[in-house]
């Protein structure tokens, strides 16, 4: 029996391999993000430990450099990541084993990469899989972090400047594949841009955010079907 666990362990370590390409470099963009707003390397590799959320981490460092409130930041990150209390709860469902303790350690995990992986593969639903699953996952975006932050004091400004697009890059690739047939979610995204930059030009860019999240978000409720294009062909 233990053999086995430590088989499916190793199976969902190396099934984490192909994150390390994209979480190192990323990570590596936040440190510089976080180091550029004032964050010490100490903060920096704390946030990512303790946290271990890159697009709410790079979001939480950008609003801090622009002066944002504490309350507003928790708010605004809160509101991103809304969407782990549906990702973790099919995790969990899809686990057959493991205690409370473990599956609450797993829960910190559960990230857009490691659920698309548990999720998607047939094979493995044990909760040690998952455990080596996210410690490739959460070692190699703190071994981002951690170069990041060392490395952007000997970058030049230049290249640590650009690292900044990581950020729209990430969300851009979490979007495009969703927006491409369906129509009615891409003019969602583009009614909640256009919304969100009149009420910057109202109110504090924070609050914007915020704002025009939640009202697109409530809109978007009655017209956008996300089953809608692409599985209706006969």
């Amino acid at each position: 029996m233990q053999e086995t666990k430590k088989k499916q362990y190793l199976a969902g370590m190396k099934a984490a391999v192909p994150v390390i390409l994209g979480f190192i470099p990323v990570g590596i963009a936040y440190a510089i993000m976080a180091r550029q707003a004032g964050f010490t390397v100490s903060e920096t590799c704390a946030m990512s430990a303790m946290v271990f959320a890159g697009a709410s981490q790079m979001m939480a460092v950008g609003m801090t450099e622009q002066g944002a409130a504490i309350l507003v930041i928790v708010l605004a990150t809160f509101i991103l990541n809304l969407r782990h209390l549906i990702m973790s709860t099919c995790v969990m469902n899809r686990m057959e084993d493991g205690s409370t303790k473990t599956r609450l350690l797993a829960s910190f995990g559960v990230t857009d990469e490691s659920f698309a992986i548990f999720t998607t593969q047939a094979k493995h639903r044990s909760a040690v899989y998952f455990l080596g699953l996210i410690t490739v996952t959460y070692l190699s975006w703190n071994v981002g972090t951690f170069i990041g932050a060392v490395a952007s004091d000997f970058l030049p400004e230049i290249l640590t400047a650009s690292l900044g697009i990581a950020l729209y890059a990430m969300f851009i690739s979490i979007l495009v594949p969703n927006l491409t047939n369906n129509w009615k979610l891409g003019a969602l995204v583009a009614m909640t841009a256009v919304c969100n930059s009149i009420l910057t030009q109202l109110i504090p860019s924070s609050w914007a955010l915020i704002v025009s999240t939640l009202l697109c978000a409530f809109l978007g409720v009655f017209f956008v079907d996300l089953k809608e294009e692409g599985g209706d062909e006969q």
